[in-house]
């Protein structure tokens, strides 16, 4: 049995407008009447012609001996089941040539040698089952990466682009340029990464992240191609064309990733030589010492293992789409086998341990004024600054409705701070001032972690703004949960202070701390870990050289061209370090099922051959039990969809 060869479907229609092969169905049909069972199955049948041949040449076969034609009924039945093998014959040998060996040939064998031995409705049967094997493989794909299909299937077309009058165009979203001012109406799907210009706006961020509740944003903040609009009428300026967008870099991501293979598939087709030898060998001794050329027959027609080639990658595609739809995106089979086998995870601490972003931690006075009016006299100044620290603490006047005055004569000088006049004071805030005396207060010393800003008016200190590199609320859940899944090592590789990393280190449970590192030591210190695979967590930003050394890079919040870089073997797109433990516990599942299904399969199939040495096992009746095998190691694959235990409640809805 081949291994799948469906391509991903492209198209702006939502996943519930596929039809059973992925493929869009026509809207405006669709929209008019609902199609029924029999009218979707109808592609499904036509797309396998061999298929419907044998069904027709089994009917029509059942039909005359009923009649008493017995000799047309056998010269149908074997006509049929001939043509199939010599059909598939073609394609095996193309296959070999191209280095690709397969367990056809022992069908095609079984085929011929039941129509020569007179048998031909056990030849129709196991034709029946290799070209039947081919659309239930179609089912399962199919099955198996419904969240993967369902991204695709947003696929924006189009854009309403503003003109400078205010007037809309719809435009290709093709023709979408940097700093076009687009319009997205309520249930629009974002066509391109943009900045929000309206006050706010409700996004629908699952098709991306798997996040299921809306995600509010508000002027200036990003929007990401292939989310979905809220109620309310948007308007954005487009911050990247369509091609690097998040969708199609999305796209790219997952097309590679089924299009790649997992060494554990690899080995699944290596047994395939070996089988197909024991098999031959086994029959010909059957045949040997029974004496009954039927033995060898009914022997082979029981030693088709098509679990063998279809239900690893299922089980494996199935797998990426479980992780896709928790907001994952696993770059290759390849990676999933590897993440399964995870012995050692690093993590960078800044943006990753840490949230990357300083927060305000409190506010220190130094004279009469209140913490508050110290936080908006920043607040007012620092209103126009781009620096994360001003940010921040704009950000926490924000939080405590401390609007503040307006400040006049803004002044920013890189690397010390921002001047301008409140209220005819001269507010400086930045780096703190001179001493002139050795009473002029400073506050105590700052913790590990901690930044200060400091408020000067008219050259006295009134304040200091106290910040700290927030830890993940979830970190310390992230590392128990790691080493619940049978991680053994857990390292922090960081170029922070090793005061810094070592505060951060022990509030989420990690003892073995590399700090002070540049770019070549991280890369050095993962290269010489003993207990591997290893797996690298970083933010993706500053991370590449690490993130590429280890055995699995995984980018944690990626966006842009982040989520594309080749460094990163699985880009986690929502900003949540509980993704790590999803994606390794998805891994573990994925494996463990695909070799469940495997050992199913071939020991179901080894039973039958063994049996079938004895002359106990109709060849008919073999051909038959095989393809109820196939069936069930496929459905086990299909388990591999399913969540893992285990996983946080918001985890296991999804």
């Amino acid at each position: 049995m081949r291994p799948p060869t469906d391509g991903h479907p492209r198209a702006d229609r939502a996943a519930d407008d596929l039809d059973d092969d992925g493929r869009p169905l026509n809207r405006e049909r669709s929209s008019n009447r609902r199609v029924g069972p029999t009218a979707r199955l109808v592609p499904l049948v036509l797309r396998y012609p061999f298929v419907l041949t044998t069904v027709i040449a089994m009917l029509v076969g059942g039909t005359l001996a009923l009649m008493g034609a017995t000799v047309a009924s056998f010269w149908v039945l074997a006509g049929s089941a001939l043509l199939i093998a010599g059909v598939q014959a073609v394609g095996m040998v193309r296959r070999i040539r191209s280095g690709a060996w397969g367990l056809d040939v022992l069908a095609i064998i079984a085929i011929v040698s039941t129509t020569v031995l007179g048998d031909v409705w056990a030849a129709a049967v196991v034709a029946l089952m290799l070209t039947g094997g081919q659309a239930l493989e179609a089912f399962a794909s199919t099955r198996a990466r419904r969240e993967v299909s369902a991204l695709l299937a947003t696929a924006p077309t189009s854009a309403h682009r503003s003109g400078p009058t205010g007037d809309t165009e719809d435009v290709e979203v093709t023709d979408v340029r940097i700093g076009d001012v687009l319009v997205v109406l309520p249930g629009e799907v974002v066509p391109v990464d943009g900045a929000l210009l309206s006050a706010t706006a409700e996004v629908d961020e699952s098709s991306l992240t798997g996040e299921s509740l809306p995600v509010t944003h508000v002027r200036g903040q990003s929007l990401l191609s292939g989310t979905v609009n809220g109620n309310l009428r948007a308007e954005m300026r487009a911050t990247a064309t369509a091609e690097q967008s998040q969708y199609q870099l999305i796209v790219e991501l997952v097309e590679a990733a089924a299009n790649s293979k997992a060494p554990f598939l690899r080995l699944a087709d290596r047994y395939a030589i070996p089988f197909t030898i024991f098999a031959l060998l086994l029959a010909g001794l059957a045949w040997l010492l029974s004496g009954e050329p039927a033995r060898f027959a009914e022997v082979l027609v029981v030693a088709t293992p098509c679990p063998l080639l279809i239900a690893a990658p299922v089980a494996f595609i199935a797998g990426m789409s479980r992780a896709a739809r928790n907001g994952v995106i696993v770059k290759s089979g390849g990676t999933l086998e590897q993440l399964s086998r995870a012995r050692t995870v690093a993590f960078d601490k800044t943006g990753t341990l840490t949230r990357g972003a300083p927060v305000v931690d409190r506010v220190e006075v130094f004279g009469t004024r209140s913490a508050d009016e110290v936080l908006a006299l920043a607040a007012a100044v620092e209103r126009e600054s781009t620096h994360v620290l001003a940010r921040a603490v704009v950000t926490a006047a924000r939080l405590r409705s401390r609007v503040g005055p307006t400040a006049d004569h803004v002044v920013e000088v890189p690397g010390h701070g921002v001047s301008a006049t409140v209220d005819g004071e001269r507010i400086d805030v930045g780096k703190a001032p001179p001493e002139t005396s050795q009473t002029t207060p400073r506050g105590a010393p700052l913790s590990a972690g901690e930044m200060a800003v400091f408020v000067t008016a008219d050259g006295t200190l009134v304040g200091r703004i106290v910040l700290r590199d927030e830890v993940r609320a979830e970190a310390a859940q992230v590392v128990d949960g790691l080493r619940a899944l049978g991680v053994q090592h857990l390292l922090m590789v960081t170029g922070d202070a090793g005061v810094t990393a070592e505060h951060v280190a022990t509030a989420v449970g990690i003892t073995d701390v590399h700090a002070s590192l540049l770019p070549a030591d991280k890369v050095a210190i993962i290269a010489a870990v003993s207990e591997r695979p290893v797996v690298m967590v970083g933010d993706g930003v500053n991370d590449a050289p690490v993130l590429a050394a280890a055995d699995v890079g995984v980018a944690l919040g990626a966006r842009g061209a982040t989520a594309a870089s080749e460094a990163a073997d699985v880009v986690v797109l929502v900003d949540d370090l509980r993704r790590t433990v999803t994606a390794v516990a998805i891994a573990q599942r994925t494996v463990r099922v695909a070799r469940q299904s495997i050992g199913i399969g071939i020991g179901l199939s080894i039973g039958l051959m063994l049996v079938a040495t004895w002359g106990v096992l109709p060849a008919i009746i073999g051909a038959t039990l095989q393809e109820v095998v196939d069936v069930v190691t496929i459905l086990n694959s299909l388990r591999a969809h399913r969540s893992p235990r285990g996983l946080p409640d918001g985890e296991r809805r999804r």
